[in-house]
């Protein structure tokens, strides 16, 4: 049985002020051509279809395109809810779909039923486990749950595996252990939504979203698909692909990858105003989505503007040099030290005596009122 293993859509994204929706939708008319050249029986969409939880109109027609193909093609479809979707949306019409071979798991009860397939190596039962917080499994399960950790450890063990066939599960949580980037990074909760890798022992494959960066987590069967295009500048440098499992008799898994042909990559670019200028009218992908990095010391009248007649994608602009690199310095330090150290430090040095106690608490107060103030 061969799965082509995608994550994170995000369809209906928007980038720095650009839609990526056709992007979006070239890459997804990749997919369909890549699923029938490669012999794939079936599609894993693990989680955040959508980018956020109201979808625009043209993100909801994209996928009703791309779903209809893929089911006219005549390709099992399981896709199951992240968190940026919404559960209600997504599920509408499910049990109807599934009969024409389209599944969607939006909710706990749903990973208690899974869809069994059979080919010439027996049968291979697929779990899909949407996006889960311990509140939800809480009130599934009717008992106490106490983090994220152990929400899907009880999904799991509420699971009725037969542990003789091959078993496949869906998840959209975040894997210990595993890279993260800056476009994903709003979703995590300083760690505490954590999942132990060994959780997933049971499954002979485990695909996976929530994180951008393809990879495996732990062992070579219990990986992230990656997203679909690059959505930040943190990912400028990864290669974006699609994930082949191929589950032949138990135990045996043929992974292979092939590589998304981007519309437009996401790329940094530095140098002086003149050099990039003078290089843009010789760069073949000008086009591409860019982060400019200037590296002159006096600001460029107009610089954007000016660089977008040659770039005219630019998403960001900014400043590398003595100016900045001080300033960043002084951040870290605040950063690393904090703010009250550093101004009780200050004062200490222009007055030649330590904050007393009571100007340490005025000094915390106007702080804290600050930081309420910035929020």
């Amino acid at each position: 049985m061969k799965f082509l293993h995608l994550g994170d859509l995000h369809l209906g994204k928007v980038v720095h002020q650009y839609s990526m929706l056709e992007d979006q939708r070239q890459l997804l008319d990749q997919v369909c051509a890549c699923a029938e050249s490669e012999h794939a029986d079936a599609v894993i969409i693990a989680g955040d279809v959508y980018d956020r939880h109201l979808p625009p109109e043209e993100a909801v027609n994209l996928l009703d395109d791309f779903l209809t193909e893929l089911t006219a093609r005549g390709l099992e479809v399981f896709m199951i809810a992240g968190n940026h979707d919404s559960r209600m949306r997504l599920r509408f019409g499910s049990r109807l779909l599934s009969a024409k071979g389209l599944h969607i798991a939006c909710d706990p009860q749903d990973a208690l039923r899974p869809i069994t397939m059979r080919d010439a190596w027996g049968e291979l039962h697929v779990w899909m486990l949407p996006f889960i917080k311990p509140v939800y499994v809480r009130s599934f399960l009717d008992r106490e749950i106490e983090d994220w950790q152990d929400a899907v450890s009880a999904m799991i063990a509420a699971m009725e595996i037969d542990q003789q066939a091959r078993n496949v599960l869906i998840a959209h949580q975040f894997v210990a252990g595993a890279q993260t980037c800056d476009s994903e990074q709003a979703a995590m909760v300083g760690g505490v939504d954590q999942i132990a890798v060994s959780t997933f022992a049971a499954f002979d494959y485990v695909a996976l979203g929530h994180l951008h960066s393809p990879q495996q987590v732990g062992r070579p069967h219990v990986r992230y698909s990656g997203s679909l295009m690059k959505y930040s500048f943190s990912e400028a440098a990864q290669h974006k692909q699609m994930v082949f499992a191929d589950l032949r008799e138990k135990g045996e898994i043929k992974l292979s990858f092939v590589p998304f042909q981007l519309p437009h990559d996401m790329r940094i670019l530095r140098g002086t105003y003149d050099e990039l200028a003078a290089n843009g009218h010789e760069d073949a992908h000008r086009e591409d989505y860019l982060r400019i990095i200037l590296t002159d010391e006096e600001p460029v009248p107009d610089a954007l503007a000016r660089l977008r007649t040659v770039y005219p994608h630019i998403m960001e602009l900014e400043y590398d040099n003595i100016r900045t690199s001080l300033q960043q310095q002084v951040e870290s330090k605040v950063k690393e030290r904090g703010a009250m150290e550093l101004m009780a430090e200050l004062y200490a040095l222009q007055n030649n005596q330590p904050l007393s106690d009571k100007q340490r608490d005025c000094l915390r107060a106007l702080l804290e009122a600050s930081e309420e103030g910035e929020a």
